[in-house]
């Protein structure tokens, strides 16, 4: 149906520091979901892992990057999001993007920084929300420790119908990461779908994935567990949530904020 819409958890290590190696390798991965999805979402800093050299690492707006992911994104036919370092006008962004088969652009950078790890100390947080309208559906774009603050991924007046979180989140924090996944659906009244890496990073950390998707009553669709290489696909039913949200209003009653 046209309103159903297919999306890809792509669920794998990041080889540390390596655009070229993780390129090819996640070029592989897509190659392997042509045909058989709408979107597929790879993890936070999928080019690099999630390192703070940033002088050494970062990409550009024009470079390798973007241009692979738009190239994969033409040749296979799917939507493609990501995140991956960058630098731009003399700063660093942790920068989100939502790349189409039909060569539209969206971008994201990210808002929460991550302290504990000296992010703030070496990226520029920003400062816009992003939703992006793709098959008739609105979807907003967050990345990792930006699951924690509910407020910046408030859903008003039901504005989005999905909401996707890229992410690096290690293995000893994962109960949040699963509650967290959890409460943003339900408290939205909107799909959600988080993608985690897996494997161990050049710094030691180790990563379980443990990629979902909930529906918007809070129930669990698909869940990628802690293996590698693994895509798994859902399909999510736009009849379903707007019946939802007709029968259970919920969203009528939040409270007027501003940020």
């Amino acid at each position: 149906m046209a309103d159903n819409l297919r999306i890809s958890m792509v669920q794998s290590h990041i080889i540390w520091e390596d655009r070229n190696e993780n390129l090819e390798y996640y070029g592989e991965l897509l190659r392997r979901v042509s045909g058989k999805t709408d979107i597929a979402v790879l993890p936070e800093t999928f080019t690099t892992g999630f390192s703070m050299e940033v002088e050494k690492l970062a990409d550009t707006m024009d470079g390798e990057t973007i241009r692979f992911v738009k190239n994969w994104s033409h040749k296979y036919g799917i939507a493609i999001v990501g995140s991956f370092i960058v630098k731009e006008n003399g700063k660093y962004y942790n920068r989100a993007f939502f790349i189409t088969p039909d060569g539209e652009e969206y971008y994201y950078d990210k808002r929460h920084l991550f302290r504990m790890a000296g992010e703030d100390k070496h990226f520029s947080a920003g400062d816009e929300r992003v939703i992006v309208r793709y098959k008739d559906w609105n979807i907003r774009l967050l990345v990792c420790y930006d699951l924690r603050f509910p407020v910046w991924s408030r859903n008003v007046n039901n504005e989005y119908d999905l909401l996707i979180y890229v992410a690096n989140w290690p293995e000893p924090r994962k109960k949040v990461w699963k509650v967290l996944l959890q409460a943003r659906a339900i408290e939205n009244m909107c799909y959600v779908c988080g993608v985690n890496r897996v494997g161990v990073d050049g710094k030691g950390f180790s990563y379980r994935g443990d990629s979902m998707v909930f529906d918007p009553r809070g129930k669990k669709m698909a869940d990628a567990g802690k293996r590698e290489e693994i895509m798994r696909t859902c399909t999510l039913l736009k009849n379903e949530l707007n019946d939802f949200r007709a029968k259970f209003p919920a969203w009528k009653d939040a409270d007027i904020f501003q940020l």
